[in-house]
């Protein structure tokens, strides 16, 4: 359809005066320059980032192959293409499956990650987990998510990463061998961390403020609470416990591992270490084969290719027997707010508020009063790790030594005692360790407490 024609607009000026066009048209440009100058300031409010710049010059796009592989990585989600042992198939996470250069495989790695290499000597993976199904005990579930949490806060403290597992690895290797499994591929998939350091689940933390001696530990590659003397001398499975250890991400550990797994129900030689075991620790009370027995036969009877790179530490409690610290927390805590109760500088100084992230500073401030506590059993020093090995809290089944209330208060107990230590730099504490509730903390507590 055709639409009318519009009538003509006359220009009455247009042939009167014949130069009118040249100031129509500076009208015309000025009127569109201003339009211009006013779109690009609309332009700027919605989208400020967007105006046009002409001088800049644009980068060519990215090349198939990386120029600088091994250049600054401080943005940890890049990955360089170069190749590294994730890229050879023979390099597995399951135990049965050796590899070789394994320290190699970590430090060709680490150089294309240059940003991880600093602190690469100290770094810690905690790596810890539970079975993949539901307790039976009623109140399991909750307990191990409690004992979950106290882990996360040490680690959060002290800067280390942690892993929780409840993915049963191998299908055979179960109970006390599953974590082997994990620690095995957790040393794959950290090639960043030096040490792997696993924590069974029914162990807390019960000094937030203290640290690993990883000194002490230079020269050697798994660490273990123990005595030498119960496991070579008297030959005692209990000479040392296997619940908390500390073990080097290196070939040796690698190699380890795969010797110390070889005991386990995975294998056909299962039933005859079984009876190996219990032949040599007399007081082993139960005929299986288990890893804290087969450990201690390693220690044992290979010292010498295994033995003088384990350290059995018990100087401080780095896995304590949670019967002989519970009862003693009460007057454990009462001393620690004796000193901060002072008036000295010193005092006044470690009971200041300070923010979480600088806690260890004070974890150092404390030490100036804590060298006459002295270490472990009888010491008024607050225990590192307090396990409750023989309670069972998920599965309720605890050892027949023990009564149900004696683990679950004991348990209740210590898990308060570790989460005022947290709680505090929040601004509040249970107000004793039998509490659920959780009450402010005044401005100088514990003075004005």
């Amino acid at each position: 359809m055709l639409s009318p024609e519009l009538p003509q607009m006359s220009k009455p000026y247009a042939r009167t005066r014949p130069s009118s066009w040249v100031a129509d048209g500076l009208l015309f440009f000025g009127g569109a320059f201003i339009a211009l100058l006013l779109l690009l300031t609309l332009w700027t409010f919605v989208t400020p980032s967007s105006i046009p710049n002409f001088n800049r010059t644009v980068a060519p796009p990215p090349t198939a192959v990386e120029t600088d592989q091994c250049a600054d990585d401080s943005d940890l989600r890049r990955d360089p293409r170069n190749r590294t042992f994730y890229d050879d198939r023979e390099v597995r996470y399951t135990l049965g499956q050796p590899v070789r250069d394994w320290g190699e495989k970590r430090q060709q790695w680490l150089l294309h990650h240059p940003s991880l290499v600093a602190g690469a000597g100290e770094r810690i993976l905690m790596v810890t987990g539970s079975q993949p199904s539901a307790c039976k005990n009623p109140i399991g579930d909750h307990l191990l998510l409690r004992f979950f949490k106290n882990k996360v806060d040490y680690c959060r403290i002290h800067g280390h990463e942690i892993f929780y597992n409840n993915a049963l690895l191998h299908p055979r290797m179960g109970n006390y061998w599953a974590k082997l499994p994990v620690i095995r591929a957790a040393m794959v998939a950290h090639p960043e961390a030096e040490w792997i350091w696993w924590v069974d689940s029914d162990a807390l933390f019960t000094d937030m403020e203290f640290k690993l001696p990883l000194d002490r530990y230079k020269n050697h590659n798994l660490i273990v609470h123990g005595w030498t003397h119960l496991v070579t001398e008297t030959h005692s499975w209990t000479g040392l416990n296997a619940g908390v250890f500390l073990i080097r991400n290196s070939q040796w550990a690698m190699d380890f591992l795969e010797v110390w797994a070889s005991m386990g129900p995975q294998t056909p030689e299962y039933e005859k270490w079984g009876e190996t075991l219990r032949s040599t620790f007399k007081d082993k009370a139960f005929p299986e084969s288990d890893d804290q027995t087969g450990l201690a036969y390693l220690i044992y009877k290979e010292k010498e290719k295994w033995g003088d790179k384990i350290y059995l530490e018990s100087e401080y409690y780095f896995e304590g027997y949670w019967a002989e610290i519970v009862g003693t927390l009460d007057k454990i805590e009462a001393r620690y707010d004796e000193i901060e109760r002072g008036e000295e500088d010193n005092a006044v100084r470690l009971r200041r508020r300070h923010a979480e992230k600088v806690s260890e500073q004070y974890g150092a401030y404390r030490e100036e009063y804590l060298r006459e506590a002295g270490y472990g059993k009888g010491s008024w020093r607050r225990p590192f790790v307090t396990h409750f090995t023989g309670c069972q809290p998920c599965s309720g089944m605890h050892n027949e030594m023990y009564s149900g209330e004696s683990c679950w208060d004991g348990m209740r107990k210590a898990l308060n005692f570790a989460d005022n230590q947290v709680l505090r730099k929040y601004g509040y504490v249970h107000a004793s360790t039998g509490d659920i509730a959780a009450t402010p903390v005044p401005f100088d507590y514990p003075a004005e407490f």
